[in-house]
């Protein structure tokens, strides 16, 4: 590219198979969601077309729709004080996220593989009363649901960025993890 960015080759059976993982993923985050918030949909919708994508279906515009609709739902958990509802309705973005990964070798991108995987780790932490070692072994789970796909995809990439708090250093630990199976 003119800026110097480097891109990476991704096929649809790629993508597929990173969303597919992040829907994995997201499914505890979804439940608490549903618990702290049983008539907001959003969420749920999000994940639903990430998940359609996932087994084959269309990258179409209700993605889009859905991340942006989940990421409403993860500002007024936020704004209304509910860290654990709010941290799922992140999950549930990055979840939709991910069938938009972009093919350029930045770190950033890796929020997009595994941001579903680390907000949804967040989300029952918060949800234990802050206790790390549930975090710790949503990672571990999420570690072990990663086809060699996933590896692969990730490996593409530079290690994952700093920052983002808790979430961002369970992405570190998950990305570390799985980058040592590459």
């Amino acid at each position: 590219m003119a800026d110097g960015t480097l891109t990476i080759e991704l096929s649809t059976d790629e993508l597929r198979a990173v969303t597919a993982f992040a829907v994995a993923c997201v499914e505890p985050a979804l439940a608490l969601f549903e618990r702290h918030c049983p008539d907001d949909d959003r969420p749920r919708a999000a994940i639903s077309a990430a998940r359609a994508f996932a087994e084959g279906g269309k990258r179409t515009k209700a993605i889009r729709d859905g991340a942006w609709a989940a990421q409403r739902a993860y500002q007024e958990t936020r704004d209304s004080g509910r860290a654990a509802a709010s941290e799922a309705a992140r999950a549930a973005v990055a979840t939709a996220s991910a069938a938009y990964l972009h093919p350029l070798a930045k770190a950033t991108q890796v929020k997009h593989i595994l941001g579903s995987a680390a907000h949804t780790a967040r989300a029952l932490e918060l949800e234990a009363g802050d206790d790390h070692a549930v975090g710790d072994a949503h990672i571990a789970k999420a570690e072990a649901l990663a086809c060699p796909v996933v590896v692969r995809v990730l490996s593409r990439y530079p290690a994952a960025p700093s920052g983002g708090g808790r979430a961002g250093e369970l992405l570190r630990r998950l990305d570390a993890a799985l980058s040592a199976r590459a």
